[in-house]
């Protein structure tokens, strides 16, 4: 009952969220003498923080009209080339000069773990200006009528497989954070089948592919809980009326809670320096913030199987890195992959994924050739730093356009920019 007691919350404290609403207008609206003293922006301030506080976040649009190419702009299209019920796929069709050449094909299968896939809007943003972007853009479980069937991280791996095979040769793909198993999953599938469309290269950031690897709050948490407790615990049926009326799901409101539980210091100041800046009526940083979080607080429901399966494979049995990984009824044997280089992103301070998770995937793909491999750890960085950022835009991003180009087909080899080559899965 706690999603159906949830919803009635919601509902209840609509019209004091509406009343809310238009008395922070009355009070932050220029015409008002009292906007312009201490207390009535504090008046405004406290109003604000209410309603954001008690709103439900829509999804966020990824709102990138424009890329520069060539030092020139140029219109980006948003358009889906390929649908199934659990997932879009996105293409960001740019209007080229005329007499250019293509750029690589890149997939970002972005992270199904409860935040939509806008929250790599900086990470298309980067990587636009360089490269061809395709972009999984999962649904919320909650909207897809239970009539659509399930979805589990099987029908995952099968997505990402058709998605490859539509974009088609050449393709780079990138997986951020929780993707990375499937894709490495549906790269060494592909490999194992002979499949000439395999990716020329995967770039793996911030990903569990091992999470024995200096274990976070994240995977003790998981070690410490039998697959029974999640499903007892965290998995709720969808209430009316929503589309997906009944179908067992894990709420994205839950996965968000445990998110900012885990750093709750840190979001209450944040919160508390919004007044401030408000009350100041210091505009930007008081935007900054309002960005962040219609972005952080917007989150989607996973649904039962998906979410169960990939606790009990990645977390708790370990069995990607163990061998023992099965896609349907055949095994999953990353030995397989030969021809597709792997580059592993690590960020210093990620306290979801810690070091060594990801970098484990050269020790279980040793296959790969060593001048196709390299591992780069970014400093100074957490979870969210590996993929988005300052940061990101001027250290991660080029090394990934980097091997991506130097692994494409028909590149001339080169040497990257990349300080870290892993060789049979140990840092050289």
């Amino acid at each position: 009952m706690i999603y159906q007691l949830y919803e009635m919350n919601h509902a209840a404290i609509a019209p004091f969220r509406a009343a809310a609403d238009a008395m922070k207008f009355f009070h932050s609206n220029p015409f008002n003498p009292l906007s312009h003293t201490p207390a009535g922006r504090a008046m405004s301030a406290s109003l604000e923080l209410f309603e954001r506080m008690t709103r439900r976040y829509g999804k966020p649009e990824f709102g990138l009209p424009t890329t520069v190419i060539d030092g020139k702009t140029v219109k980006v299209t948003e358009e889906i080339v390929w649908s199934k019920p659990f997932c879009n796929l996105i293409h960001f069709r740019r209007a080229l000069p005329a007499g250019r050449a293509p750029d690589q094909k890149l997939l970002l299968v972005a992270p199904m773990s409860g935040h939509y896939a806008t929250l790599l809007r900086g990470t298309v943003e980067t990587l636009l200006p360089n490269a061809d972007i395709y972009i999984t853009d999962w649904i919320d479980a909650r909207m897809v009528p239970v009539t659509a069937g399930r979805f589990d991280l099987d029908d995952y791996i099968d997505y990402l497989i058709e998605m490859i095979h539509h974009i088609g040769p050449d393709t780079h793909v990138v997986g951020v954070c929780q993707p990375s198993v499937p894709v490495l999953a549906a790269v060494a599938v592909m490999e194992a089948a002979g499949d000439s469309l395999a990716p020329a290269s995967m770039i793996l950031m911030g990903g569990p592919i091992d999470t024995r690897e200096n274990p976070t709050a994240v995977n003790t948490l998981a070690q410490e809980k039998p697959l029974e407790w999640f499903r007892d615990n965290v998995i709720m049926n969808v209430p009316w009326p929503q589309p997906g009326f009944m179908r067992p799901v894990y709420p994205g409101f839950l996965q968000l809670s445990g998110f900012m539980s885990m750093n709750l210091d840190r979001h209450i100041s944040a919160h508390k320096e919004f007044f401030e800046h408000l009350v100041k009526n210091d505009g930007e940083p008081a935007e900054r913030h309002r960005d962040f979080y219609d972005e952080y607080l917007a989150v989607m429901d996973l649904t039962e199987e998906f979410y169960l399966q990939t606790v009990d494979v990645v977390f708790i049995k370990h069995a990607l890195p163990k061998g023992e990984m099965m896609h349907r009824d055949t095994l999953v044997d990353t030995k397989a992959i030969r021809r597709t280089a792997l580059l592993t992103v690590e960020g210093e301070n990620d306290d979801i994924s810690g070091l060594g998770q990801t970098e484990a995937a050269h020790k279980i793909c040793p296959n790969i050739p060593d001048d196709k491999r390299m591992h780069y750890m970014q400093p100074d960085v957490g979870h969210y730093g590996v993929f988005n950022g300052s940061r990101f835009r001027r250290e991660i991003a080029p090394r990934i356009l980097a091997f991506t180009s130097q692994n494409g087909s028909g590149s001339q080899e080169t040497k990257g920019p990349v300080k870290r080559v892993i060789k049979g899965g140990k840092a050289g």
